[in-house]
């Protein structure tokens, strides 16, 4: 009886700083581990299992031999676990080059790998079947309009050759080389603010960054205080005003700086006021405008991968489990009594913390969660089982973020244990 291992995205290779694999060791672990087992197993890895999108110096197979020279041990471990286990990989859209080009099918066997040059399959389990894909057909930047096709690349491709890459080779020029973490931010929508936060934490230059730090943090009492004048102007409460004020002269040249500081921020916030009023009435009419022709509007919002996996059940009676990647966001759901299981990353995850008191940028908190799923049949029934490789999350954030922040929660638990009963 086959009991199949999970994993996905690890985004192995591309120019410069992006070639560094901050798990390699764990994920070397994980393999001996499954060499020595004595089950009859499959390990799946379903997609992206390179970052080829992110190689802009070679081309083709060439790619192929540039993995081989950077990481020999992994590949060797690979080699020898497969003895054991067999070793399945499809492509994703970062290496979707393992799909239109053949001589990769040769070249992985080499390392006792099989390549399975499919947008999906399907695995059986039991009486039921698992259906297994990566997922980036359900996302509009990055499906294939021709599975095959080498030169069908969508525009996340173009996205990561110009974008991505060239930030895995200005990375070291950093303060302190965040830029190859790129990939680790989730949605892309992000990237701009996550771009924002590192260098106002870290790429500032540190005199501009403090001297701009009282403002920024008394920005939210800034605008309390001006409610106060605005009554004491208009005659409507003014003992507040008389309060703060002689607390402030009381403090004496601390109490006139806090003072100068919020008079300056008052003026900032009427001026931007100023602005923003004319300005929101000119967008808003220009939506309008756009919605009437259709172009612009709120639009239901819908999970693209329950979609698929609903359609997938309802044409496949005897597929219990869908099994994706892509998104980087591990999880088990339940589903018309069967399962969607996101397989998650390997990359650095950041969550985005935002600041506790004024106007900072979010901060952006660094974690690894090198989760993997192990699928069997048990009794009549079908069984998910979910783990994780430990490895210790990085403390890499300056003592302002960790100040002026605190670690968010993990995200969603994932039950152990999983049962679909037949």
């Amino acid at each position: 009886m086959t009991t199949y291992y999970f994993i996905s995205d690890l985004h192995i290779g591309g120019d410069e700083w992006l070639r560094d694999v901050q798990f390699e060791s764990e994920l070397i672990g994980f393999l001996e581990r499954l060499e020595t087992t004595d089950e009859d197993a499959e390990l799946i890895i379903n997609g992206d299992t390179f970052g080829l999108w992110e190689f802009t110096g070679c081309e083709g197979a060439e790619k192929f031999d540039v993995l081989l020279e950077r990481y020999p041990e992994l590949f060797e471990q690979l080699r020898a676990t497969g003895k054991n286990v067999q070793i399945t990989i499809i492509p994703g859209n970062h290496d979707y080059e393992l799909a239109a080009h053949e001589e990769y099918v040769d070249r992985l066997a080499e390392w006792n790998v099989a390549l399975e040059q499919d947008v999906a399959i399907t695995r059986s389990v039991g009486d039921a079947d698992i259906w297994i894909e990566h997922g980036m057909q359900e996302d509009a930047n990055n499906r294939i309009p021709d599975f095959g096709n080498p030169y069908a690349n969508p525009l996340g491709y173009f996205v990561n050759r110009h974008f991505t890459s060239k930030a895995g080779q200005l990375s070291g020029r950093g303060r302190y080389n965040w830029l190859r973490d790129i990939q680790s931010v989730t949605p892309m929508e992000r990237i701009p603010e996550w771009v924002v936060s590192n260098y106002f934490y870290r790429e500032m230059s540190p005199v501009l960054r403090y001297a701009s730090l009282p403002f920024l943090l008394l920005f939210n009492v800034s605008i309390g205080y001006l409610l106060l004048v605005l009554l004491a102007v208009t005659d409507i409460w003014s003992a507040p005003l008389v309060v703060v004020h002689d607390g402030l002269v009381d403090l004496g040249l601390v109490g006139s700086v806090i003072d100068a500081v919020l008079a300056v921020n008052i003026a900032v916030t009427v001026l931007l006021t100023a602005v923003a009023v004319p300005l929101y009435v000119y967008v808003r009419d220009v939506r309008k405008t756009l919605a009437r022709f259709g172009l612009f509007g709120v639009r239901e919002q819908t999970d693209p991968y329950l979609d698929r996996a609903r359609s997938v059940f309802e044409a496949n009676p005897d597929v219990v489990a869908f099994v994706y990647g892509h998104t980087h966001r591990a999880s088990v759901r339940r589903l018309d009594g069967r399962a969607v299981i996101n397989t998650g990353t390997w990359l650095k995850r950041f969550t985005p913390t935002a600041a506790r008191l004024g106007l900072l940028p979010p901060v952006f908190h660094p974690s690894f969660r090198l989760s993997y799923y192990r699928i069997t049949a048990e009794e009549g029934a079908v069984v998910v089982e979910y783990d994780e490789v430990d490895k210790a999350n990085p403390s890499e954030l300056s003592a302002l973020e960790r100040l002026v922040s605190k670690r968010p929660r993990r995200e969603s638990e994932i039950p152990e244990r999983t049962v679909i009963e037949r």
